[in-house]
């Protein structure tokens, strides 16, 4: 299994088990996350812990990911990059547009806290 899929409360957890998010596993990804949404999952945590390469089709799942879970009023956390992961999507300048903890569960909080500003 390439990816983990995990529903904790109001959170979907996807856990990726790949080493390379590439153009050949990052359709499957996008294939994921439309489904989650289209199953009223607006909320999306993307563990890239296991992960030590992207390229720019996984760059694309994982924006693919923030527009979804923005469209139906959401919130997409990116957690566990790796060094060669940040520093790629540093260059990309993605890190001033994707919400990015270090662990799963401070992106979780990070997902609640968003969930209880919505809610005010």
């Amino acid at each position: 299994m390439k990816f983990e899929v995990e529903q904790k409360d109001k959170v979907s957890i996807i856990r990726s088990k790949l080493e390379k998010l590439d153009a050949i596993h990052a359709p499957e990804l996008k294939a994921e996350l439309v489904v989650l949404n289209k199953a009223g999952h607006k909320n999306i945590v993307l563990d890239l812990s296991e992960t030590r390469y992207i390229d720019s089709s996984g760059l694309s799942a994982i924006l693919v990911a923030k527009r979804l879970c923005e469209e139906s009023q959401g919130s997409f956390v990116l957690c566990g990059l790796q060094d060669p992961v940040k520093k790629l999507i540093s260059i990309s300048q993605l890190d001033n547009v994707l919400k990015i903890t270090p662990t799963v569960n401070e992106a979780i909080d990070l997902v609640y806290m968003e969930e209880v500003e919505r809610d005010l």
